[in-house]
């Protein structure tokens, strides 16, 4: 009865306080809610979050295919790691790429050196031209020429000098009907030597022994380049090797613990049909079996992840036979990690490392540059001798007159025309006839020497020239920076390998204590269960410790084995620590 009463009495003063809450608000608007109101709010309240898939659940209880996609896990490839690496060097297309460069460089030396080859030049031709007569010593109204010509031409060099040799015969054969024109046909030969020496600028070095000394260390540059990449190479395959070394491994842990889990659950079953354990700790072994179910799963995404990284490193294309394959790594996976102080270790990456011996050849070529620049400030003076042997010959052209003549030869027999006639044969005995154009050449009837300097002098200096100058010494002063910063980075990856390797082998000596001890715990903690002085909770417990730390035991010397790479590249020693020879192929 007392309690109808103080519940009546409740609902009375409650709806006398919603009566007076509503005449107190009814005058006053109500405010329109801040944001900042908004964002202090707990939040379990939040507001605005929007409805999506309600009360969704999966009743799919199928398992998916148990493979890898595009692998037939029955064909079974036994790869060591040696034949990984080999594999590798030779398909992988970054090592095929850098062999390409490699070649290219020497294609770019055989070019620069092409400028030294001596070289023939010339030109032969035929051609008729027919042109207006505008003279007043031919009556003709036009002038009908035919000309011949073939011209040869010998270059050669010094290329220590700089000096340049040049040979070159020129022939010209000549008709026309102009009347004031001696020799119809009228050949014009010569034959002439020339050199030219540089005296100041180009005599040390110059543009064409530049661009053969830079071809040769690009060429050197390729070279180390490759190597570099091989190094990059097989530690890229060493570490994907033993990771899938450890993704093989610890599929076969999850499996075994997913076995595990279920014979526990059997186990769990016969003691509540025992009456020694509650049905509802059944529920806890079937959720354990689940998560091992879903770990094998994940274990095997993470095997195929590792599997085709190593493929993509050792596979020469797509459709290789590798890829349809299941990889199995044979090397056992003990390896002696190397004893080496930092001292060592520093002394062995200095004399190794390929990014220093890059620098090397960069600084070599830099030195090049500011050689030929001191060379381009020099003064251009050239000393220029040259010797010319000329020939003519011909016949007389039948259309000829003396245009100062006051007689015109009208009559054969004439005086004037007997004149004119052994006039011409006096001038034809003097020049010759058609052969004569090669024997006066080789007699030096007509020979023209020269000598003298050609210059070519900016005022006020080359101003181009010293600054490109100043341009290489800077360039000098940032590979001398660039080789110290990498000389310091290689300290610190030096460091870090050493110490990493140490972390390593303590990881394993703590993962190998903590397996030994989680599989005392689990037999322990399931006797105890069988015994009923302990609770399925605890068992299931101890069952996931068990399963990380053989997991973690693989994956410590798995990171000691990277480790251990990661040291040999660092150190510039990989490909001698693992019996590689890399060649370019030709």
């Amino acid at each position: 009865m007392y309690r109808h009463f103080y519940l009546i009495t409740l609902l009375i003063l409650a709806a006398c306080a919603a009566d007076i809450c509503a005449q107190d608000a009814s005058p006053t608007p109500t405010p329109t809610p801040v944001v900042d109101d908004v964002q202090k709010a707990p939040p379990e309240d939040i507001k605005g979050v929007p409805t999506v898939a309600p009360n969704y659940r999966s009743d799919d209880r199928s398992q998916p295919d148990l493979g890898r996609v595009g692998v037939d896990l029955l064909q079974q490839k036994a790869l060591s790691l040696k034949e990984a690496i080999e594999r590798a060097l030779e398909n992988n297309k970054d090592i095929e790429v850098t062999r390409k460069n490699d070649r290219i460089a020497e294609f770019d030396i055989a070019t620069a050196r092409g400028f030294y080859q001596p070289r023939l030049t010339g030109q032969t031709y035929y051609d008729r031209s027919t042109l207006p007569n505008t003279g007043i010593f031919s009556t003709n109204q036009t002038t009908t020429s035919n000309n011949i010509v073939g011209n040869a031409a010998l270059t050669a060099y010094y290329p220590s000098q700089g000096t340049v040799f040049q040979g070159t015969f020129n022939n010209t054969r000549l008709t026309s009907d102009n009347p004031i024109s001696i020799l119809s046909p009228q050949f014009n030969s010569n034959l002439g030597f020339s050199v030219t020496q540089p005296l100041f600028r180009g005599r040390k070095f110059d543009q064409p022994r530049r661009q053969i000394e830079i071809a040769k260390r690009n060429l050197a540059l390729t070279d180390v380049q490759f190597r570099l990449r091989s190094i990059e190479t097989v530690a890229a395959v060493q570490k994907a090797y033993w990771d899938l070394t450890y993704a093989l491994r610890n599929l076969q842990v999850q499996r075994d613990s997913l076995r595990d889990a279920k014979e526990q659950l059997e186990h769990n079953r016969r003691l509540v049909n025992e009456g020694q354990l509650a049905p509802i700790d059944i529920v806890a072994a079937e959720t354990q079996v689940a998560n091992f179910e879903q770990t094998v799963y994940d274990a095997l995404n993470t095997a195929n992840l590792s599997e085709n990284l190593l493929k993509n490193l050792i596979s020469p294309n797509r459709t290789d036979v590798l890829w349809s394959q299941a990889i199995v790594p044979v090397d056992p996976v003990e390896i002696a990690a190397p004893i080496k102080t930092l001292a060592d270790a520093m002394t062995l990456a200095l004399g190794n490392r390929p990014e220093l011996e890059i620098n090397r050849v960069q600084t070599d070529i830099n030195q090049i540059d500011q050689r030929f620049y001191r060379e381009q400030k020099k003064p251009q003076i050239d000393f220029v001798a040259s010797y010319t042997s000329s020939g003519i010959g011909g016949s007389l052209n039948p259309s000829f007159s003396n245009p100062f003549s006051r007689t015109a030869c009208t009559v054969p027999t004439s005086p004037e025309c007997l004149a004119l006639i052994a006039q011409q044969q006096a001038f034809l005995s003097q020049i010759g006839g058609s052969g004569t154009a090669f024997t006066d050449i080789f007699q030096s009837k007509y020979p023209t020497f020269r000598f003298g300097v050609n210059f070519n002098l900016p005022l006020w200096g080359d101003k181009t020239a010293a600054a490109q100058l100043g341009r290489a010494k800077v360039e000098a002063d940032r590979l001398e920076i660039q080789r110290e910063q990498i000389e310091q980075g290689i300290e610190v990856e030096v460091r870090n390998a050493l110490q990493s390797i140490r972390t390593a082998e303590a990881r394993l000596r703590f993962a190998a204590i903590a397996r030994e001890n989680s599989i005392k715990q689990y037999e322990s903690e399931q006797r105890k269960l069988t015994e009923g002085q302990s609770d399925v909770y605890k068992v299931l417990e101890r069952q996931t410790a068990l399963t990380t730390a053989r997991s973690n035991e693989l994956r410590a010397r798995t990171d000691l084995n990277k480790a251990i790479a990661e040291l040999e590249r660092v150190t510039g020693d990989t490909l001698k620590a693992n019996d590689v020879v890399p060649k370019l192929k030709k």
